[in-house]
């Protein structure tokens, strides 16, 4: 234990040894004839092995070398298992051979389990991108571990994370920084940003992640694939180790990251409700949703923390249009999103970070954290001092309140914080949901399409728009819509005028000036995407809808599998 441990730098430098030589294994070459298998969808995997027209090992040869490849592209990758994963799907395909059935729903399928909230996998570190959980391999499966492998599903890797989780871009000093598979220049996203990446690119089937304040949403938007956030307790999270164990304030839920509905709904029918020896979960198994042929969605285009750029509104209208199209009804409302995000500020500082820091020993601590971590080390009268400048010298009220949130309570104030937190619920159950009917909710994942790297030091205000429906314990789904569009998503007056703004400060630092993070031109191309949202419990409702607006938004958008090498064909003719 440090500080008697190695440096860490020496720790670094064996894992990452360790990892390359287990890429090493793999060709960085890409073969057309894997690409059959990498451009399936992992229902249809399962489909082409049942038929004995593939086999598993074919299958995860296929998927090894796109994610070595994935991993020379964007260093998304942690724990490297390939010839484990091998071992699997020879076990999988001899055991085909004599029963001529398949093991289970995900036979053969290629699956990869992030850090985050570390997934044990016996003889596997679970390190969470710190150093000092380096070298400590775990000796029991977690529960979702469990039950793929009794699926038939092949574990091979695991992806990489931001230091601590509580981040939306996707570094630490263990494993380094996972990059944009669009755009070297911007982040995956995070928490569950490795994840993104590698499924960005086909290097995986299916992936696992963790949501506390949009983990499972972001890294999807930024990275054009699909992921379900799930409501507290319908997956187990037995054997997934996280940095502050015990906190409940809000509760960091795990779901299925996907490139396709089918493959989040083929995830879903399998964890729903399969307990293992989690017993918080309810027995509650994958129920078959009946949607009215005519839908009511409600919709927004500004959280009112921040409003969402040109590029992500359009991401929304469009989809609305296009289930307006298809006969459903979208009506616009106004979203409270600003008391959400303050609960979420104030419950999660409560402690001051110290549980969740207290794992970095000699790391250094990234960039990313500042902002969020630096307001409870303050003292009260300098944090109150920068609140009273925001709100009366800046005219940012929103952006204060935050300022004064962000502090070490007191068991009184921690319980009070909860109280309000149940508050929030009662009171957008009874003005969303009661007031207006709706079956669903269509939004924009954050005000930002993207985020160049070192965005999140400054902007952590962004994870507004997610965060929302953490506080709220709601599912929600997201999918990818669009790209960015050089000329439709530039900044017009219209926009600026227009109502829906928030944080004076933030907007500012997001729209204005030279150095302004919002850039449609950089970006031109890069994946948007929209959240789906329902009430608690109805998760198969969310997957529903998800289809409903995939299938109206037409399939022509490049997204999917495959969708990467369209994108890279397309931009190499340019």
């Amino acid at each position: 234990m440090w500080p008697f441990s190695p440096s860490y730098l020496t720790v670094v430098k064996s894992k990452q040894a360790r990892r390359t030589q287990a890429v090493d294994s793999a060709s960085l070459t890409l073969s057309s004839e894997y690409d059959k298998f990498t451009d399936a969808t992992a229902t249809q995997i399962v489909a082409h092995i049942e038929k004995g027209e593939w086999t598993a090992s074919q299958v995860v040869e296929a998927y090894i070398t796109r994610a070595a490849y994935a991993q020379a592209k964007t260093n998304c990758l942690t724990e490297v298992m390939f010839d484990w994963a091998r071992e699997q799907a020879k076990e999988l395909d001899e055991e085909f051979a004599t029963t001529k059935s398949l093991r289970g729903p995900l036979h053969g399928v290629p699956v990869s389990p992030l850090v985050v909230l570390d997934f044990d996998i016996i003889g596997f570190d679970s390190s969470i991108g710190f150093t000092q959980w380096a070298n400590k391999p775990a000796t029991t499966n977690a529960d979702l571990v469990s039950q793929f492998i009794a699926a038939g599903a092949v574990l091979f890797v695991k992806t990489n994370v931001p230091q601590t989780m509580f981040a939306f871009e996707c570094s630490n000093p263990l494993w380094g920084r996972t990059t944009n598979p669009y755009n070297n220049k911007y982040t995956s996203g995070g928490s569950s940003g490795g994840e993104g990446a590698l499924l960005a690119m086909d290097g995986s089937a299916v992936g696992i992640g963790t949501d506390i304040g949009g983990s499972l949403r972001i890294p999807a938007t930024y990275c054009g694939i699909y992921s379900l956030k799930p409501a507290a307790s319908r997956i187990s999270d037995a054997g997934a180790g996280g940095p502050v164990p015990g906190f409940e304030g809000i509760k960091t839920v795990l779901g299925p990251m996907g490139r396709s509905v089918d493959d989040l709904q083929l995830v879903s029918r399998l964890v729903f409700g399969a307990a293992g020896i989690d017993q918080s979960v309810p027995p509650l198994p994958y129920r078959e949703p009946t949607l009215s042929p005519k839908l009511r969605f409600g919709y927004y285009t500004s959280d009112n923390y921040i409003k969402a750029s040109p590029a992500c509104k359009r991401a929304v209208l469009e989809t609305v249009e296009a289930l307006q199209k298809q006969g459903h009804e979208c009506i616009e409302f106004n979203v409270p999103a600003a008391d959400a995000f303050n609960i979420f500020v104030g419950l999660t500082a409560a402690d001051g970070f110290k549980k969740m820091l207290s794992h970095l020993g000699p790391d250094p601590i990234e960039n990313s954290l500042w902002l969020v971590t630096s307001g409870p080390s303050l003292p009260a009268f300098i944090r109150n001092f920068a609140a009273w400048v925001l709100e009366t010298v800046l005219g940012d009220s929103i952006f204060a309140t935050s300022v004064r949130a962000a502090k070490v309570s007191t068991v009184r104030e921690y319980t009070e914080l909860v109280a309000q937190r149940e508050d929030f619920i009662k009171f957008f159950r009874k003005e969303v949901w009661d007031k207006h009917g709706f079956d669903g909710i269509i939004a924009p994942v954050q005000a930002l399409p993207q985020l160049p790297h070192g965005g999140c030091d400054n902007f952590s205000g962004l994870a507004a728009g997610t965060i929302l429906y953490n506080v709220l314990d709601h599912p929600v789904g997201c999918i990818p819509v669009t790209r960015v569009d050089p000329v439709k998503d530039q900044i017009t007056d219209e926009w600026r005028n227009g109502p829906g703004h928030g944080s004076v400060v933030v907007e500012g630092g997001l729209y204005d000036g030279k150095k302004a993070l919002y850039n449609p031109v950089e970006t031109a191309g890069m994946p948007v995407g929209v959240q789906f949202v329902a009430k608690k419990w109805e998760e198969e409702k969310v997957l529903a809808m998800m289809r409903v607006a995939d299938e109206a938004l037409g399939k022509d958008r490049g997204f999917g599998p495959g969708g990467w090498n369209g994108w890279k064909l397309k931009k190499s003719q340019l």
